[in-house]
């Protein structure tokens, strides 16, 4: 589950992680009051960050909600020492479309923006956490290249991006911070700050069973203070059961509808750009089922994992999402029958195609246990239907149906 960077920063607050304080505000009055409140503690200078679920923001354009040709600003991350200044920003920020390198023309709507103390910034650096599921341990890195795309860095110089592993068992120890912060180049106080910053920065991670702590800028001030410029973090979805205070920080507006209708029934759903809807079960099926699509011409519309049980409620539940997908032009059924039987899974499949109305094509393939008896189950159903031999078959049948 992502959140936004003023509740990530509030997480690392509690932890005792230095960060750029700030304000989240909703409106442009909120927004003016909150800096004068932040002037009266001898802030005198603030950045309005608009709070949206995509990276790349200060780069990012913002456009008029209904007039998407009026450009209101240039980048959703504005430096100010002017307090009028500040309320403008916020003006166009709030209820307008910050469109970036990930939310794709579409863009989000900024519904809060952060006020936040302007520092006297030295240096920046990148820091992170995250699980090394090759090694099965975590992974702190840092690098020099702060502010930049971490993956550009990984592509372009690997060798600037340092990497402590660390055996959940023991822990991050701080001698292993200060092996760090001397590769850094760290020295005197600020590398002892680090230390305190990164081995924080861990317990922050492990407390709240995260996925993911992206610190990007991390930044070295000009009175020697480290600090958390920004605050990227992905919560796990299978732990939040443990931290319901977490789980109450999901914003469902920055996610796709049909992802969001899709967790009402447990399912496991992506939606994609293409046009072929994908019901299949098991993660590495559906990831095969995705690859063979694309090899036989044509593109996945999602990625839907219906689960072991692939039973006619959760299979009329995937027909719905899928259906609600304006671009699916056929749909692909591909279901292994190893924990329950092919010849139920395609009794499943007929009665949820009878309950729901399939106006595109629809190729069936099922393999295990009873497949033989699932096929002719399916063949007599009297349901507008193709029946795939084999995965390469049912791709190649999906291509001529939407070439039709």
């Amino acid at each position: 589950m992502n959140i936004h960077e003023y509740q990530a920063k509030e997480i690392l607050k509690n932890y005792g992680v230095p960060i750029q304080e700030g304000i989240p505000v909703s409106t442009a009055t909120e927004a003016s009051e909150a800096a004068k409140a932040m002037k009266g503690r001898g802030i005198n200078a603030w950045v309005v960050k608009a709070q949206i679920h995509a990276g790349g923001r200060g780069k990012g354009t913002i456009y008029h909600h209904k007039e998407r040709n009026e450009v209101l600003l240039h980048g959703g991350v504005k430096f100010t020492t002017d307090l009028d200044k500040l309320k403008e920003y916020a003006e166009k920020m709030l209820g307008n479309v910050l469109v970036t390198h990930q939310t794709g023309d579409a863009g989000k709507t900024i519904k809060k923006v952060l006020v936040a103390e302007g520092l006297d910034i030295e240096k920046e650096y990148y820091v992170g956490v995250v699980l090394d599921r090759v090694h099965s341990q975590y992974v702190i890195m840092a690098s020099t290249e702060g502010g930049v795309e971490i993956e550009k860095v990984a592509a372009e110089h690997p060798e600037k991006i340092l990497k402590e592993y660390v055996n959940p068992s023991i822990g991050f120890r701080p001698y292993q911070a200060t092996r760090l912060a001397l590769a850094l180049g760290l020295e005197g106080d600020i590398q002892k700050n680090f230390v305190k910053f990164a081995v924080a920065l861990y317990n922050a991670f492990v407390g709240t069973d995260a996925s993911l702590f992206e610190i990007n800028p991390l930044v070295i001030t000009k009175d020697k203070r480290v600090v958390a410029l920004d605050a990227k973090i992905n919560l796990d979805d299978n732990a939040l059961d443990r931290h319901p205070a977490l789980a109450a920080l999901r914003d469902k507006d920055e996610e796709d509808p049909l992802e969001v209708e899709a967790s009402k029934y447990n399912l496991n759903y992506v939606k994609l750009d293409g046009n072929v809807g994908c019901m299949v079960n098991g993660a590495g099926l559906a990831m095969a089922t995705m690859d063979i699509i694309k090899l036989a011409g044509a593109t996945p519309a999602n990625f839907l994992d219906v689960g072991g049980g692939a039973n006619p409620e959760t299979v009329e539940n995937g027909f719905k999402l899928i259906l609600s997908d304006p671009n699916v032009k056929a749909i692909l059924i591909n279901i292994f029958g190893g924990i329950v039987r092919c010849d139920r899974i395609a009794t499943g499949v007929v009665q949820a195609a009878k309950n729901v109305k399939i106006r595109v094509p629809l190729i069936v393939r099922l393999q295990g246990t009873n497949a033989i008896e699932a096929k002719e189950i399916l063949r007599h159903s009297g349901i507008p239907m193709k029946v795939a031999d084999d995965l390469a078959d049912a791709a190649q049948l999906v291509v001529e149906s939407i070439k039709k």
